[in-house]
């Protein structure tokens, strides 16, 4: 069975952070954080529909006026969310260009921000090109278990870590994949048929097994139907397993309460991007600037029980020593103690 995700780092693991996952069946893709992004090719770029951002330390913000600039005149609309003051800095960023001329393009390019905070409360405007992208539209809305995004196939999930401001950390989660065994239709006396893309969305949204489910098909020009209930059509004739996992977590200290949120967010994915800046030998140092070390990073991976952690955002100062920050993170996935 293909992955529907397709997830890669935007740069190497010494330069700007961030995470480009591409979906397979759709012309669409979503990226964890923007720091700098003028290398990759606008076809890519061009396909994102939402942009989550941890936090805007410059290294993961800047790409923000170069993806404006790609998607300027072009009837696209882009999301965007960040921690508080997130509103702010976005109007701050279009405010500081003049947009005169936008009047007369023939498209309405338009941003869709969302501001969130740590008791779940959430602030949202959009920011309409041809209106010289003035705020508008500002609403406030609480979040229900930590959701920032839940669509039919996949949700993404968001918790709040310490890196003496408040900074996200993100989760995107594949919702089960839905598949019909043709040959259970055939021993059932069920047809083939358009209530077999109907099925799916009822698995995939949830709704209750004792729900009754209309089967129907065509004979002729009559509709032949029948209504069984959702449980047994799951249990009868679908194969469902679990989809894929991928979490994103940088710039965080090691501390117990962030180390639970991490571990609770990622618990079971499949992978773990995780920043991983120091050596073990600068502990002392890691914590000073509220970063995470290779070996913290392994730890906190093998107790989320993620089947891959991929470390990356490793500190300048450890330039000529990425082996052995790899070395740290494999053994504290492993348990081992550091030599």
């Amino acid at each position: 069975m293909r992955p529907l995700f397709h997830p890669s780092l935007v740069n190497g693991p010494f330069a700007d952070p961030g995470l480009y996952i591409d979906f397979l069946f759709q012309r669409r893709a979503i990226l964890f954080d923007l720091g700098e992004i003028s290398h990759m090719p606008p076809r890519k770029l061009l396909r994102l529909s939402h942009v989550f951002v941890t936090h805007t330390h410059v290294d993961h913000f800047i790409g923000f006026d170069h993806l404006v600039r790609l998607f300027l005149g072009r009837d696209k609309k882009l999301h965007f969310f960040g921690p508080p003051g997130f509103l702010d800095q976005i109007w701050h960023r279009l405010s500081s260009y003049t947009w005169n001329l936008v009047q007369n393009y023939p498209t309405d390019f338009t941003i869709v921000a969302v501001e969130i905070h740590p008791d779940g409360k959430a602030l949202s405007a959009g920011f309409h090109c041809k209106q010289g992208f003035q705020s508008h539209g500002n609403r406030s809305f609480a979040l229900t278990d930590s959701m920032l995004l839940d669509e039919e196939t996949f949700r993404v999930r968001f918790a709040f870590l310490d890196h003496k401001i408040p900074v996200l950390a993100f989760s995107l989660e594949e919702k089960n994949h839905v598949n019909i065994m043709k040959n259970r239709l055939d021993e059932r006396g069920l047809p083939v048929g358009p209530w077999l893309a109907d099925l799916k969305h009822a698995v995939l949204g949830e709704e209750p097994d004792d729900q009754p489910f209309r089967v129907w098909w065509k004979e002729g020009v009559n509709v032949m139907e029948r209504y069984l209930p959702l449980g047994q059509l799951k249990r009868d004739i679908l194969l469902i397993v679990p989809g894929q996992k991928i979490t994103y977590v940088t710039d965080t200290v090691h501390e117990p309460e962030n180390a639970l949120r991490i571990i609770e967010l990622a618990r079971g994915s499949d992978y773990l991007f995780i920043e991983a800046g120091f050596l073990h030998e600068d502990a002392e140092r890691a914590r000073e600037k509220f970063h995470l070390t290779a070996y913290q990073a392994g730890l906190v991976g093998r107790e989320a029980g993620a089947a891959r952690v991929l470390p990356f955002h490793f500190s300048p100062k450890c330039t000529g020593r990425e082996e052995e920050l790899r070395s740290e993170v494999e053994r504290g996935v492993a348990g081992l103690p550091v030599p």
